[in-house]
């Protein structure tokens, strides 16, 4: 029997599996911040096969397309399968997925937010190589943190001066969006400056619980051109509008018959999301524009300087914790800012199938029974999110050129060739593997198996300090070898 770590990445669920996640988030963080040479995107030589898996699917797909309605299920099934066996072999891409038609909006800049000029962006990643007077050339990358709007004035614990006149409502909407508005500062920021640039950043709460961003970016940026496309970024939300809800007492009611929600009192069917899209005609405003505060600060790192450690170490910070865990709330003024910010995220529409657009007179997405608005299940609605609900770590596809398995890898790698060992193989097609039932009679209490594998990472630490360092003396010889001296 072995025991398999969970892979939790929070402390409060398994501190040892949260750590390791953390570390190797580092070591993404490391590799790819100061690169010298552009990462190698090369795909590996189609296998065997993957080739034959290929030719099987065009021709399923061919058969798909002749065949009548009495076998169309048949060649859908097998198409699956295929599918599923290529996604098995390592190939990349989504097979079998049809995106949906694009809703057009218009792409006119706002009229209260600056220019941006484009540039071709071009190929590269790297940052640029600089020479100093004495000859020396280094190659220096950036730390950038961005922060929302203000919503009102704060002390200096986070809580408002006036929780009155505090605009909860926008800090909730600033929240949930906070996703999109990172996605268009990037690509601001690439037509801007001309190349691709790369990014490891990560996401936390400020004491004020906005949600703000630090980012490792390689290569640099000037100060004025970053300030420019902070400035002149925003991301406009093209949803119904929530200024005031429908319903408040009487909700809409789900109606079996017809499959969708109606009106209690009147019986009429309730709009569906895009009747309620097609409704915001092109002279209609945005229900909501997201930008980031005139506040941000920029700072130059090298490689291998404290400045760059300390700034790695500052990313990776909070990222066992939860968003509300980053700043325990310890006063009753702080707990009470909390409150209101839950309150007012727990009546806003999350995403276009929150139950909460029931509230606003409009059918969610994809509808289905048994929705009640305030009861949505989105993370942006959890108390441990704060209305965040994208991902806490966010990394360019370019940044390193590897995955986090491949870093994982690495890392096993590196321990085998320190231990000068083979490494080990995944077994596959020699082995079945099964979970074992809390029932099975041979299954050791939890405090005995924890035990054990303590025991057993003592003795892998002290094989590999052995390997790296060479033996070391035991306390007798060292003290009789000081003696002798």
């Amino acid at each position: 029997m072995i025991d398999i770590p969970c892979g939790a990445t929070l402390s409060s669920v398994c501190p040892p599996c949260a750590e390791a996640k953390r570390q190797l988030r580092i070591d993404q963080c490391r590799t790819g911040w100061h690169l010298e040479q552009e990462p190698d995107f090369t795909p590996d030589p189609a296998t065997e096969e993957q080739r034959l898996l290929v030719q099987l699917r065009s021709q399923a797909q061919k058969s798909l397309d002749d065949s009548d309605d009495s076998e169309a299920t048949e060649w859908e099934e097998a198409i699956s399968e295929i599918n599923a066996e290529l996604a098995a072999t390592g190939i990349r891409g989504r097979l079998g997925v049809e995106r949906a038609a694009r809703r057009v909006r218009s792409t006119r800049r706002r009229q209260d937010a600056s220019e941006l000029p484009k540039r071709p962006v071009s190929a590269r990643t790297i940052g640029k190589v600089y020479e100093g007077t004495s000859g020396k050339k280094f190659r220096p990358s950036m730390f950038l943190t961005l922060t929302l709007d203000s919503y009102g004035r704060v002390t200096k614990d986070g809580t408002p001066v006036e929780p009155g006149a505090y605009d909860y409502q926008r800090a909730a909407r600033d929240a949930i969006h906070f996703a999109r508005l990172v996605d268009r500062f990037v690509q601001n920021l690439r037509r801007f400056v001309g190349f691709d640039v790369q990014y490891f950043a990560a996401v936390e709460p400020q004491r004020r619980l906005a949600p703000h961003l630090h980012m490792a970016i390689r290569g640099t940026i000037s100060r004025a051109e970053l300030r420019e496309v902070v400035a002149a970024t925003y991301h406009q939300v093209w949803w119904p509008s929530t200024d005031e809800p429908v319903y408040v007492d009487q909700l809409p009611e789900w109606h079996e018959g017809i499959g969708a929600y109606v009106n209690a009192e009147t019986g009429e069917i309730l709009p569906t999301w895009d009747q309620a899209l097609d409704e915001i005609g092109p002279d209609d405003e945005p229900s909501h524009v997201a930008r980031f505060g005139r506040q941000f600060d920029a700072q130059g790192v090298l490689a291998g300087t404290k400045d760059a450690n300390r700034a790695i170490g500052y990313l990776a910070k909070y990222l066992t914790k939860n968003v509300d865990q980053c700043h325990e709330a310890a006063t009753d003024d702080q707990r009470e800012h909390v409150s209101r910010l839950v309150e007012a995220l727990r009546y806003e529409p999350c995403s276009p199938t929150c139950a909460n657009w029931l509230r606003y007179g409009v059918q969610p997405k994809n509808a289905r029974p048994s929705l009640h608005p305030g009861a949505c299940r989105g993370k942006a609605h959890k108390p441990t999110h704060l209305g965040y609900g994208g991902r806490r770590v966010l990394v360019s596809r370019k940044w390193s050129g590897k995955t986090l398995t491949d870093h994982k890898t690495d890392r096993k790698n590196w321990v085998t060739e320190v231990l000068g060992i083979e490494p080990q193989k995944p077994a596959t097609g020699r082995y079945s593997f099964e979970y074992v039932s809390r029932d099975d009679a041979s299954l050791k209490p939890l405090t005995v198996r924890l035990m054990h594998r303590i025991a057993e990472r003592v003795s892998w630490r002290a094989q590999l300090d052995t390997a790296r360092n060479g033996p070391r003396p035991s306390a007798d010889v060292s003290a009789t070898a000081g003696r002798s001296a």
